[in-house]
């Protein structure tokens, strides 16, 4: 069919702007590298490097003890008087069935080992002990 004079027809555009779309997935992705460190939650503790596993999934209660030698379960701090007591209403509570002890690197090895006696004392299936995995050595020898 022939074109009329003084009729022209507007060729369609059929590309898609994304540029708004890629606003929005950055400004979401930003947002998400920004609050994930906070989502972790939990006292702040600097644990020693050993050679660990990774805990694959954290179900069970958190102990914490910090440099100064506080003692926390979950984000709740604890005197010693009512340690035992609260951790026991704790894994009630929750049910849990592990229980994780996070120590600071520079805590006094007895406070450690007063927590983790009062945390085996409950009838717990397993109490683990959570450090940082220590970086693989190089050089290949090692002393025995």
């Amino acid at each position: 069919m022939p074109r009329r004079r003084g009729s022209s027809r507007m060729d369609l555009n059929a590309d898609i702007n994304v540029t708004s779309l890629v606003d929005v997935a950055f400004t979401l992705l930003v947002i998400f590298i920004i609050t994930a460190p906070i989502l972790q939650g939990g006292v702040e503790v600097q644990v020693p490097r050993a050679q660990s596993e990774t805990i694959a999934s954290p179900e069970g209660v958190v102990v914490s003890v910090t440099e100064d030698g506080s003692i926390y379960i979950g984000e709740a701090e604890a005197s010693w008087e009512e340690f035992e007591p609260a951790l026991t209403d704790v894994v009630r509570d929750r049910q849990a069935q592990n229980i994780y002890l996070r120590a600071d690197a520079d805590v006094d090895y007895g406070r450690v080992l007063q927590v983790l006696g009062a945390m085996k004392a409950l009838d717990i299936a397993a109490v683990g002990l959570v450090a940082e995995p220590d970086s693989p050595r190089r050089g290949g020898g090692g002393g025995r």
